[in-house]
């Protein structure tokens, strides 16, 4: 198997796409989750379709973690509905196991055992698996086999943990902060080996705290915050929605400039400074307003680090929406 076919080059999920295709893959209606006097999810719906990859994003305790654990069976919700498959996820949950492939954002495998002998571990659960040979290979652990699990780097135990989840071909993938930890060339290789399985069919729900992982591998994006979803839509019609004009223009200087001055200049419909040093502008002239800017910082001896003309980016619409301040 090449690393560009993937593990999937055998279709994983063989002989699921006419039970797919009569349905959503994922549809979840008004579920509710609470802790005590804290709801962790609140009339939650939405839908996946088949072989797409919806991506859930939030902060920190928007109740992501909890969505998913209930789609994959082991938290009950309070209230609503939730079918995975066309299956309940807890009382159908001996017939979803074998169809789906999960990788936990805490690994939790075992500690002891080298890298090559949990993947086979894995593979024995399953009547036709992946080889896991050639699936180490793929997910670049093919020298780090003998390893034990204890001593593999972070970024190592991640692709691990990929490899696990889809060592049963299975036709729906929940990848929790798949890349967390990776250098810049194992994402981009997980991203592909992601691509690749959707390719083939297999549907994906994804939680990543990187925007770019986001924008360059999801259909679909819903975004979490208080337990609810606040805004659901593709990458580009998020970052066209949620954007106040058609151009924004945004500039990098000296922090605690003259926000009312700047706001003034003929061009600029509206003016903020995000975070020190970081300057938003939103206009209808973007052309105009790169003239009046650049001539108001040379009046006022001003040098800059950086400007960019465009939409709103993705990372810029998702802390519009859920807010500036740190989440534990």
């Amino acid at each position: 198997m090449s690393s560009a076919q993937t593990a999937s080059s055998r279709a994983p999920g063989g002989g699921g796409s006419a039970a797919q295709a009569s349905g959503a893959a994922i549809t979840v209606s008004g579920l509710t989750k609470s802790y005590g006097d804290v709801t962790a999810v609140s009339d939650v719906s939405f839908t996946v379709q088949p072989g797409e990859i919806f991506a859930l994003l939030g902060p920190n305790g928007a109740g992501k973690t909890t969505t998913i654990e209930i789609l994959e069976g082991y938290r009950v919700a309070d209230k609503g509905d939730a079918r995975v498959l066309g299956l309940d996820p807890r009382r159908d949950g001996a017939r979803l196991k074998p169809l789906i492939g999960v990788m936990l954002q805490q690994d939790g495998l075992y500690q002891t055992l080298r890298a090559r002998e949990i993947l086979a571990l894995y593979a024995s659960f399953f009547a036709d698996p992946e080889d896991p040979a050639q699936l180490m290979e793929l997910v670049g652990l093919g020298g780090a086999g003998a390893t034990r699990f204890r001593q593999l780097s972070g970024g190592q135990k991640r692709r691990l943990a990929l490899a696990v989840a889809i060592v049963g071909k299975p036709r729906l993938l929940f990848l929790d902060e798949p890349t967390t930890g990776m250098d810049p060339q194992a994402r981009r290789a997980t991203w592909d080996i992601i691509q690749t399985l959707k390719a083939h069919g297999v549907t994906v729900l994804l939680t990543t705290h990187f925007m770019d992982e986001a924008e360059r591998l999801a259909d679909r994006i819903a975004i979490m915050d208080g337990g609810q979803i606040i805004a659901l839509d593709t990458p580009a019609g998020l970052t066209t929605s949620q954007s106040t004009t058609g151009t924004e223009v945004r500039l990098r200087a000296t922090p605690g400039l003259d926000m009312a001055a700047l706001g003034k200049l003929p061009s600029v419909r509206s003016a903020r400074e995000e975070t020190p040093g970081v300057y938003a502008f939103d206009t209808g002239a973007p052309r105009d307003l790169l003239v009046e800017l650049t001539g108001w910082l040379r009046e006022h001896a001003v040098d800059m680090t950086e400007l960019r003309v465009g939409r709103s980016t993705l990372e810029d619409v998702f802390i519009r929406l859920t807010g500036k301040e740190m989440r534990d």
